[in-house]
């Protein structure tokens, strides 16, 4: 099922990056208005194909000189953002695994005029980057349509400088999602079916070694928003509202720590054990 999953999102982010490249607009309820007036000078083809649930370039806090990743980055558009915001000593990458969409990036890339961006291709499960290497990863409602999202945060956690963060909006499903949805291809290629239960997404980014994790959710999707078939739900979910939602996710990998011997001599002889004197 994993490489079903794989083929059948890339099927469809290659025919959003067509049809963005064609002027049509490809965003919906979930992923209009995100922006604001922060995007109204990029280039048309990078806010058509903007396919997210939120801004995790405002919500990372980028800072000047920093180095940014964004997972799953598409058309592009937060890529651009984040290069704006970590300035002319920044850098900015985008890695994603559709041949179509790294081409409508690089053209939009090119129509911005900007020189602080890279876009790789690449699975956003194996990181083609040296380990330590960026100071924030991001990604907009990508994860969620990985297989393997154990994977995915271990290779976000590898990929980090010590002391780096996670910034990510992604949808969550605040309640189980039967089995039945989980199954169906359409749900997972639409982000519903691949949505992690909160707790699960704590879980996980837990067991991949982050700190200071957090998950807000920022807005509830009703079944029409989610593009939902209503009929087609299993019981219980015929109504939907609530039940799925856009969240901001944020997440730290620990700073290096100094490790210490047990104990320190001391210029009197006693033994120092790095919190306090020993004696």
């Amino acid at each position: 099922m994993t490489t079903d999953i794989t083929d059948r999102v890339r099927e469809r982010y290659a025919a959003a990056a067509r049809s963005a490249g064609s002027g049509s607009c490809c965003s919906d309820s979930v992923s209009a208005n995100l922006y604001g007036d922060e995007a109204a000078d990029l280039p048309e083809t990078a806010v058509l194909a903007s396919l997210g649930c939120g801004n995790p370039t405002a919500l990372a806090e980028l800072r000047e000189g920093e180095t940014v990743l964004d997972l799953g980055s598409g058309g592009g558009i937060d890529v651009l953002l984040s290069a704006r915001r970590v300035g002319p000593t920044g850098f900015a990458y985008g890695l994603d695994m559709t041949e179509e969409m790294l081409a409508l990036a690089q053209k939009n890339k090119a129509e911005a005029g900007v020189s602080n961006v890279a876009f790789l291709k690449g699975r956003i499960e194996d990181i083609p980057l040296p380990a330590n290497s960026v100071d924030v990863i991001i990604s907009n409602c990508v994860i969620n349509l990985a297989a393997d999202k154990s994977a995915v945060l271990a290779e976000a956690f590898r990929a980090l400088r010590p002391g780096g963060r996670l910034a990510v909006s992604d949808v969550v499903a605040d309640g189980p999602i039967p089995d039945e949805l989980r199954r169906d291809m359409e749900a997972w290629v639409g982000c519903i079916a691949g949505a992690l239960e909160i707790d699960e997404y704590q879980r996980l980014l837990k067991e991949s070694g982050f700190t200071s994790i957090s998950i807000e959710i920022a807005r509830r999707y009703t079944t029409e928003d989610a593009g939902l078939n209503v009929e087609a739900l299993p019981e219980g979910w015929q109504s939907g509202d609530g039940k799925l939602a856009s969240a901001s996710i944020r997440a730290v990998k620990p700073a290096a720590s100094v490790t210490l011997p047990d104990a320190l001599p001391m210029a009197d002889g006693g033994r120092c054990c790095g919190e306090g004197c020993c004696g």
